[in-house]
Parts: structure tokens; C-alpha cells; sequence
């Protein structure tokens, strides 16, 4: 299961804990457009 998965990993459960927090929503939404924008660009071919 996912959870369990956040749980037992030291890594993953210290970037769960940043976002969680209660004033991490424009962090949140920050790095999450950051990360999409990089997923998406990476499938143009037409960049170099």
C-alpha cells in the first residue's frame, strides 16, 4: 500500500511531512507546475 510506502521511507515521509504542512500550499502548487511543466517538455521534440 502507498501509505505504508510514505511511512517506512525516511525520504519520502520528510517530503510528505514539507507538503502536509499547513502553510505549504504555494510550495505545493510551486514545485508541482514546475514538475509538470519539465514532464511536458520533455515529450516536445521539436526542443532542443
Amino acid at each position: 500500500r502507498v501509505d505504508l510506502i510514505f511511512g517506512s521511507n525516511s525520504q519520502l515521509r520528510a517530503l510528505a511531512e514539507v507538503y502536509a504542512a499547513n502553510d505549504a500550499k504555494e510550495k505545493f502548487v510551486r514545485d508541482f507546475v514546475q514538475a509538470w511543466v519539465k514532464v511536458m517538455n520533455l515529450d516536445r521534440f521539436d526542443r532542443k
